[in-house]
Protein backbone atom coordinates (compact mmCIF):
# COMPACT_ATOMS: atom_id res chain seq x y z
CA UNK A 1 0.00 0.00 0.00
CA UNK A 2 1.27 3.50 -0.85
CA UNK A 3 2.19 5.75 2.07
CA UNK A 4 -0.62 8.16 1.23
CA UNK A 5 -3.13 5.33 1.36
CA UNK A 6 -1.64 4.09 4.64
CA UNK A 7 -2.06 7.56 6.11
CA UNK A 8 -5.67 7.81 4.95
CA UNK A 9 -6.40 4.39 6.39
CA UNK A 10 -4.81 5.23 9.73
CA UNK A 11 -6.57 8.62 9.90
CA UNK A 12 -9.89 6.84 9.42
CA UNK A 13 -8.99 4.23 12.05
CA UNK A 14 -8.02 6.91 14.57
CA UNK A 15 -10.90 9.28 13.84
CA UNK A 16 -12.93 8.21 16.86
CA UNK A 17 -10.00 8.67 19.24
CA UNK A 18 -9.16 12.09 17.74
CA UNK A 19 -12.77 13.18 18.22
CA UNK A 20 -12.60 11.93 21.81
CA UNK A 21 -9.45 14.01 22.38
CA UNK A 22 -11.13 17.05 20.92
CA UNK A 23 -14.26 16.67 23.02
CA UNK A 24 -12.26 16.20 26.21
CA UNK A 25 -10.18 19.30 25.49
CA UNK A 26 -13.25 21.30 24.49
CA UNK A 27 -15.00 20.41 27.73
CA UNK A 28 -11.93 21.32 29.80
CA UNK A 29 -10.54 24.55 28.31
CA UNK A 30 -7.77 26.58 29.91
CA UNK A 31 -6.78 30.20 29.33
CA UNK A 32 -3.45 31.33 27.91
CA UNK A 33 -0.42 30.25 29.96
CA UNK A 34 -2.67 28.32 32.33
CA UNK A 35 -2.79 25.11 30.25
CA UNK A 36 -1.47 22.83 32.99
CA UNK A 37 -4.20 20.17 32.71
CA UNK A 38 -4.08 20.33 28.91
CA UNK A 39 -0.34 19.84 28.59
CA UNK A 40 -0.45 16.99 31.12
CA UNK A 41 -3.19 15.35 29.04
CA UNK A 42 -1.17 15.79 25.84
CA UNK A 43 1.99 14.37 27.39
CA UNK A 44 0.16 11.29 28.67
CA UNK A 45 -1.41 10.69 25.26
CA UNK A 46 1.98 10.97 23.55
CA UNK A 47 3.46 8.46 25.99
CA UNK A 48 0.51 6.13 25.36
CA UNK A 49 1.36 6.29 21.66
CA UNK A 50 4.92 5.28 22.50
CA UNK A 51 6.61 8.67 22.13
CA UNK A 52 9.06 9.20 25.00
CA UNK A 53 11.38 11.95 23.72
CA UNK A 54 9.36 14.76 25.34
CA UNK A 55 10.53 18.05 26.89
CA UNK A 56 8.55 20.71 28.73
CA UNK A 57 8.98 24.21 27.31
CA UNK A 58 7.71 27.62 28.46
CA UNK A 59 6.05 26.04 31.54
CA UNK A 60 2.86 24.87 29.77
CA UNK A 61 4.21 23.78 26.40
CA UNK A 62 6.09 20.76 25.23
CA UNK A 63 8.21 19.47 22.39
CA UNK A 64 8.35 15.82 21.34
CA UNK A 65 10.24 13.99 18.60
CA UNK A 66 9.42 11.07 16.32
CA UNK A 67 12.50 9.64 14.67
CA UNK A 68 12.35 7.90 11.34
CA UNK A 69 15.25 6.25 9.56
CA UNK A 70 18.42 8.39 9.44
CA UNK A 71 16.94 10.77 12.05
CA UNK A 72 19.50 13.54 11.49
CA UNK A 73 18.90 13.78 7.74
CA UNK A 74 16.12 16.40 7.92
CA UNK A 75 13.85 17.75 10.63
CA UNK A 76 10.35 19.10 10.07
CA UNK A 77 8.27 20.69 12.84
CA UNK A 78 4.50 20.50 13.29
CA UNK A 79 2.74 22.94 15.61
CA UNK A 80 -0.52 22.91 17.57
CA UNK A 81 -1.69 25.56 20.04
CA UNK A 82 -3.62 24.68 23.19
CA UNK A 83 -5.16 27.74 24.90
CA UNK A 84 -8.81 28.81 25.04
CA UNK A 85 -10.61 32.16 25.23
CA UNK A 86 -12.50 34.04 27.98
CA UNK A 87 -15.89 33.43 26.33
CA UNK A 88 -19.04 31.88 27.82
CA UNK A 89 -20.10 29.00 25.57
CA UNK A 90 -23.69 29.01 24.32
CA UNK A 91 -23.61 25.70 22.45
CA UNK A 92 -25.76 22.92 23.91
CA UNK A 93 -23.60 19.92 23.09
CA UNK A 94 -22.40 16.94 25.18
CA UNK A 95 -18.86 18.34 25.16
CA UNK A 96 -19.84 21.89 26.19
CA UNK A 97 -17.25 23.72 28.29
CA UNK A 98 -17.42 22.76 31.95
CA UNK A 99 -15.57 25.94 32.94
CA UNK A 100 -17.67 29.05 33.35
CA UNK A 101 -16.59 31.84 31.04
CA UNK A 102 -13.87 29.83 29.27
CA UNK A 103 -14.32 28.26 25.84
CA UNK A 104 -12.35 26.82 22.95
CA UNK A 105 -13.86 29.39 20.60
CA UNK A 106 -10.88 29.56 18.23
CA UNK A 107 -10.40 25.86 17.53
CA UNK A 108 -7.23 25.23 19.47
CA UNK A 109 -8.83 22.05 20.81
CA UNK A 110 -9.03 21.00 17.16
CA UNK A 111 -5.40 21.88 16.50
CA UNK A 112 -4.18 19.96 19.55
CA UNK A 113 -6.30 16.85 19.01
CA UNK A 114 -5.50 16.83 15.30
CA UNK A 115 -1.77 16.99 16.05
CA UNK A 116 -2.17 14.11 18.51
CA UNK A 117 -3.74 12.14 15.66
CA UNK A 118 -0.91 13.14 13.34
CA UNK A 119 1.59 12.00 15.96
CA UNK A 120 -0.05 8.57 16.21
CA UNK A 121 -0.05 8.18 12.43
CA UNK A 122 3.59 9.20 12.04
CA UNK A 123 4.75 7.05 14.94
CA UNK A 124 3.25 4.03 13.20
CA UNK A 125 4.89 5.02 9.90
CA UNK A 126 8.35 5.92 11.19
CA UNK A 127 9.94 3.15 9.10
CA UNK A 128 8.55 4.84 5.99
CA UNK A 129 10.37 8.20 6.24
CA UNK A 130 13.84 9.53 6.85
CA UNK A 131 14.54 12.26 9.35
CA UNK A 132 12.74 13.49 12.46
CA UNK A 133 9.36 15.05 13.13
CA UNK A 134 9.37 17.66 15.88
CA UNK A 135 5.96 18.08 17.53
CA UNK A 136 5.39 21.50 19.12
CA UNK A 137 2.41 21.87 21.47
CA UNK A 138 2.45 25.50 22.53
CA UNK A 139 0.60 27.63 25.07
CA UNK A 140 -0.71 31.18 24.89
CA UNK A 141 -1.38 31.92 21.24
CA UNK A 142 -4.22 34.25 22.21
CA UNK A 143 -2.28 36.55 24.53
CA UNK A 144 0.69 38.88 24.02
CA UNK A 145 3.63 38.16 24.05
CA UNK A 146 2.46 34.92 22.42
CA UNK A 147 3.41 31.42 23.44
CA UNK A 148 5.36 30.89 20.25
CA UNK A 149 7.85 33.61 21.22
CA UNK A 150 8.34 31.99 24.64
CA UNK A 151 8.72 28.52 23.14
CA UNK A 152 11.42 29.84 20.81
CA UNK A 153 13.24 31.54 23.71
CA UNK A 154 13.11 28.23 25.59
CA UNK A 155 14.76 26.36 22.73
CA UNK A 156 11.79 24.76 20.97
CA UNK A 157 13.49 25.24 17.59
CA UNK A 158 16.81 23.84 18.76
CA UNK A 159 18.32 20.39 19.32
CA UNK A 160 17.52 19.71 16.55
CA UNK A 161 16.68 22.76 14.43
CA UNK A 162 13.90 22.13 11.89
CA UNK A 163 14.25 22.97 8.23
CA UNK A 164 10.66 24.19 8.31
CA UNK A 165 7.47 24.29 10.35
CA UNK A 166 3.86 23.48 9.42
CA UNK A 167 0.78 24.82 11.17
CA UNK A 168 -2.93 24.54 10.48
CA UNK A 169 -5.87 26.57 11.74
CA UNK A 170 -9.62 26.00 11.58
CA UNK A 171 -11.54 28.14 9.09
CA UNK A 172 -15.34 28.29 9.48
CA UNK A 173 -15.67 30.07 6.12
CA UNK A 174 -14.37 26.98 4.30
CA UNK A 175 -16.56 23.85 4.02
CA UNK A 176 -15.36 20.70 5.71
CA UNK A 177 -13.34 18.59 3.29
CA UNK A 178 -11.48 21.58 1.87
CA UNK A 179 -8.33 23.45 2.87
CA UNK A 180 -6.76 26.78 1.90
CA UNK A 181 -3.20 27.89 1.17
CA UNK A 182 -1.44 31.15 0.38
CA UNK A 183 2.22 31.60 -0.52
CA UNK A 184 4.05 34.71 0.68
CA UNK A 185 2.48 37.40 2.84
CA UNK A 186 -0.63 36.10 4.54
CA UNK A 187 -1.47 37.58 7.97
CA UNK A 188 -0.94 40.96 9.62
CA UNK A 189 1.08 42.18 12.55
CA UNK A 190 -1.08 43.16 15.51
CA UNK A 191 -0.52 45.90 18.07
CA UNK A 192 -2.75 46.86 20.97
CA UNK A 193 -3.48 50.52 21.70
CA UNK A 194 -4.26 51.77 25.20
CA UNK A 195 -5.11 55.48 25.36
CA UNK A 196 -6.16 57.59 28.34
CA UNK A 197 -7.45 61.11 27.60
CA UNK A 198 -7.41 63.29 30.72
CA UNK A 199 -9.33 66.50 31.27
CA UNK A 200 -11.28 68.19 34.03
CA UNK A 201 -14.70 66.76 34.78
CA UNK A 202 -17.73 68.18 36.46
CA UNK A 203 -21.39 69.10 35.95
CA UNK A 204 -22.61 68.65 32.41
CA UNK A 205 -24.54 71.93 32.63
CA UNK A 206 -21.37 74.03 32.83
CA UNK A 207 -19.02 72.59 30.20
CA UNK A 208 -17.40 76.01 29.69
CA UNK A 209 -15.67 75.61 33.06
CA UNK A 210 -14.40 72.12 32.31
CA UNK A 211 -12.02 70.32 29.96
CA UNK A 212 -14.27 67.68 28.42
CA UNK A 213 -12.31 64.44 27.80
CA UNK A 214 -15.33 62.84 26.12
CA UNK A 215 -15.37 65.50 23.40
CA UNK A 216 -11.59 65.34 23.06
CA UNK A 217 -11.64 61.54 22.81
CA UNK A 218 -14.32 61.72 20.12
CA UNK A 219 -12.16 64.05 18.02
CA UNK A 220 -9.12 61.88 18.64
CA UNK A 221 -10.75 58.67 17.40
CA UNK A 222 -11.75 60.40 14.16
CA UNK A 223 -8.40 62.15 13.75
CA UNK A 224 -6.39 58.95 14.19
CA UNK A 225 -8.06 57.48 11.11
CA UNK A 226 -5.92 59.80 8.99
CA UNK A 227 -3.00 57.56 9.90
CA UNK A 228 -4.53 55.12 7.41
CA UNK A 229 -6.31 57.43 4.95
CA UNK A 230 -3.54 60.03 4.55
CA UNK A 231 -0.29 58.27 5.46
CA UNK A 232 -0.46 54.59 4.52
CA UNK A 233 0.44 53.49 1.04
CA UNK A 234 -2.52 51.84 -0.70
CA UNK A 235 -0.11 49.01 -1.50
CA UNK A 236 0.22 48.17 2.21
CA UNK A 237 -2.97 46.82 3.80
CA UNK A 238 -3.57 48.47 7.18
CA UNK A 239 -6.35 48.43 9.76
CA UNK A 240 -6.94 50.77 12.70
CA UNK A 241 -9.97 49.92 14.83
CA UNK A 242 -11.22 50.93 18.27
CA UNK A 243 -13.37 48.47 20.16
CA UNK A 244 -13.62 49.93 23.65
CA UNK A 245 -14.33 53.47 24.84
CA UNK A 246 -14.92 53.94 28.56
CA UNK A 247 -16.19 57.26 29.92
CA UNK A 248 -17.56 56.70 33.42
CA UNK A 249 -19.76 59.76 33.62
CA UNK A 250 -23.54 60.08 33.43
CA UNK A 251 -26.17 62.14 31.63
CA UNK A 252 -25.13 65.23 33.58
CA UNK A 253 -21.62 64.24 34.67
CA UNK A 254 -18.52 64.80 32.56
CA UNK A 255 -15.77 62.43 33.81
CA UNK A 256 -12.16 63.36 34.40
CA UNK A 257 -10.84 60.85 31.88
CA UNK A 258 -11.76 58.58 29.00
CA UNK A 259 -10.06 55.26 28.26
CA UNK A 260 -9.83 53.96 24.69
CA UNK A 261 -8.61 50.57 23.47
CA UNK A 262 -7.94 49.56 19.89
CA UNK A 263 -5.81 47.59 17.47
CA UNK A 264 -3.45 48.50 14.65
CA UNK A 265 -2.54 45.93 12.01
CA UNK A 266 -0.41 46.01 8.89
CA UNK A 267 1.87 43.95 6.65
CA UNK A 268 5.01 46.08 6.59
CA UNK A 269 7.42 46.52 9.49
CA UNK A 270 8.84 49.89 8.40
CA UNK A 271 5.35 51.36 8.02
CA UNK A 272 4.33 49.77 11.31
CA UNK A 273 7.02 51.74 13.16
CA UNK A 274 6.13 54.99 11.37
CA UNK A 275 2.43 54.52 12.15
CA UNK A 276 3.21 54.20 15.84
CA UNK A 277 5.01 57.56 15.67
CA UNK A 278 2.19 59.18 13.66
CA UNK A 279 -0.47 58.05 16.14
CA UNK A 280 1.47 59.24 19.16
CA UNK A 281 2.17 62.64 17.57
CA UNK A 282 -1.46 63.15 16.50
CA UNK A 283 -2.75 62.20 19.94
CA UNK A 284 -0.40 64.49 21.83
CA UNK A 285 -0.99 67.48 19.54
CA UNK A 286 -4.76 67.18 19.36
CA UNK A 287 -5.40 66.47 23.02
CA UNK A 288 -3.06 69.15 24.33
CA UNK A 289 -4.45 71.60 21.77
CA UNK A 290 -7.89 71.07 23.32
CA UNK A 291 -6.61 71.57 26.85
CA UNK A 292 -6.15 67.98 27.99
CA UNK A 293 -3.33 65.48 28.40
CA UNK A 294 -2.95 61.98 26.98
CA UNK A 295 -1.21 58.71 27.81
CA UNK A 296 -0.72 56.75 24.60
CA UNK A 297 0.61 53.21 24.94
CA UNK A 298 1.37 50.91 22.01
CA UNK A 299 1.82 47.29 23.08
CA UNK A 300 3.67 45.75 20.19
CA UNK A 301 2.20 42.36 19.35
CA UNK A 302 2.84 39.65 16.81
CA UNK A 303 4.77 40.32 13.59
CA UNK A 304 3.28 39.68 10.16
CA UNK A 305 3.07 36.09 8.95
CA UNK A 306 4.77 35.27 5.67
CA UNK A 307 4.54 31.76 4.28
CA UNK A 308 7.75 30.51 2.68
CA UNK A 309 7.18 30.19 -1.06
CA UNK A 310 8.89 26.84 -1.69
CA UNK A 311 7.66 25.08 1.46
CA UNK A 312 4.09 26.29 0.95
CA UNK A 313 4.14 25.24 -2.71
CA UNK A 314 5.21 21.73 -1.70
CA UNK A 315 2.59 21.57 1.05
CA UNK A 316 -0.12 22.76 -1.33
CA UNK A 317 0.86 20.14 -3.91
CA UNK A 318 0.77 17.49 -1.20
CA UNK A 319 -2.72 18.66 -0.23
CA UNK A 320 -3.86 18.41 -3.85
CA UNK A 321 -2.55 14.84 -4.00
CA UNK A 322 -4.30 14.00 -0.73
CA UNK A 323 -7.65 15.77 -1.21
CA UNK A 324 -7.95 16.50 -4.92
CA UNK A 325 -7.41 19.78 -6.73
CA UNK A 326 -11.00 20.91 -6.26
CA UNK A 327 -10.64 20.78 -2.47
CA UNK A 328 -7.55 22.99 -2.20
CA UNK A 329 -8.45 26.68 -2.29
CA UNK A 330 -6.41 29.89 -2.65
CA UNK A 331 -6.55 32.24 0.34
CA UNK A 332 -6.71 36.02 0.43
CA UNK A 333 -4.62 38.14 2.77
CA UNK A 334 -6.13 37.95 6.25
CA UNK A 335 -5.78 40.94 8.58
CA UNK A 336 -6.06 38.82 11.69
CA UNK A 337 -2.80 37.92 13.46
CA UNK A 338 -1.20 34.69 14.63
CA UNK A 339 1.82 34.07 16.81
CA UNK A 340 2.86 31.29 14.40
CA UNK A 341 4.48 34.31 12.73
CA UNK A 342 7.29 34.16 15.30
CA UNK A 343 8.33 30.76 13.97
CA UNK A 344 8.35 32.11 10.41
CA UNK A 345 10.77 34.83 11.52
CA UNK A 346 13.22 32.06 12.44
CA UNK A 347 12.70 29.28 9.88
CA UNK A 348 10.60 28.57 6.80
CA UNK A 349 6.94 28.16 7.65
CA UNK A 350 3.63 27.17 6.09
CA UNK A 351 0.38 28.11 7.82
CA UNK A 352 -2.76 26.83 6.11
CA UNK A 353 -6.49 26.67 6.79
CA UNK A 354 -8.62 23.62 7.60
CA UNK A 355 -12.26 23.83 6.54
CA UNK A 356 -14.74 23.16 9.37
CA UNK A 357 -18.04 24.59 8.05
CA UNK A 358 -21.17 22.52 7.44
CA UNK A 359 -24.29 24.55 6.68
CA UNK A 360 -26.51 21.47 6.59
CA UNK A 361 -25.61 20.79 10.22
CA UNK A 362 -25.92 24.46 11.18
CA UNK A 363 -22.18 24.76 11.84
CA UNK A 364 -21.52 28.26 10.53
CA UNK A 365 -20.44 30.44 13.48
CA UNK A 366 -17.16 32.30 13.27
CA UNK A 367 -14.21 31.93 15.60
CA UNK A 368 -14.20 33.97 18.81
CA UNK A 369 -17.98 33.64 19.12
CA UNK A 370 -19.91 31.78 21.86
CA UNK A 371 -21.53 29.45 19.31
CA UNK A 372 -18.38 28.41 17.43
CA UNK A 373 -18.19 24.69 16.67
CA UNK A 374 -16.84 22.44 13.93
CA UNK A 375 -17.90 19.54 11.78
CA UNK A 376 -15.76 16.86 13.40
CA UNK A 377 -15.13 15.18 10.05
CA UNK A 378 -12.44 17.88 9.77
CA UNK A 379 -10.39 16.09 12.43
CA UNK A 380 -9.72 13.06 10.26
CA UNK A 381 -8.68 15.35 7.40
CA UNK A 382 -6.56 17.57 9.63
CA UNK A 383 -4.62 14.70 11.18
CA UNK A 384 -4.11 12.83 7.94
CA UNK A 385 -3.19 15.81 5.79
CA UNK A 386 -0.60 17.10 8.23
CA UNK A 387 0.97 13.64 8.40
CA UNK A 388 1.05 13.47 4.59
CA UNK A 389 2.64 16.94 4.31
CA UNK A 390 5.26 15.91 6.88
CA UNK A 391 6.28 12.71 5.12
CA UNK A 392 6.45 14.59 1.83
CA UNK A 393 8.97 16.94 3.46
CA UNK A 394 10.96 13.93 4.63
CA UNK A 395 12.15 11.47 2.03
CA UNK A 396 9.84 8.47 2.32
CA UNK A 397 9.78 4.93 0.99
CA UNK A 398 6.73 3.54 -0.77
Amino acid sequence: MMVKDLIKSLAADYKASIIAHRRHLHAHPELSFQEFETVSYVEQELRDIGITDIETKADTGLVAHIQGKNPDKKIIALRGDMDALPIHEQNEVPYKSTKEGIMHACGHDVHTSSLLGTARILFNLREHFEGTVKLIFQPGEELIPGGASLMIKDGALQNPTPAGIIGQHVMPLIPVGQVGFRKGMYMASADELYITVKGKGGHGAIPESLVDPVLIASHLIVALQQVISRNASPKIPSVLSFGRVEALGATNIIPNEVKIQGTFRTLDEAWRAKAHEHMTTIAKGLVEGMGGTVDFEVRKGYPFLKNAEALTSRAEEAAIEYLGHENVLPLDIWMAAEDFSYYTQEIDGCFYRLGTRNEAKGITSGVHTPTFDIDEDALEIGAGLMAWIAVNELKYTK
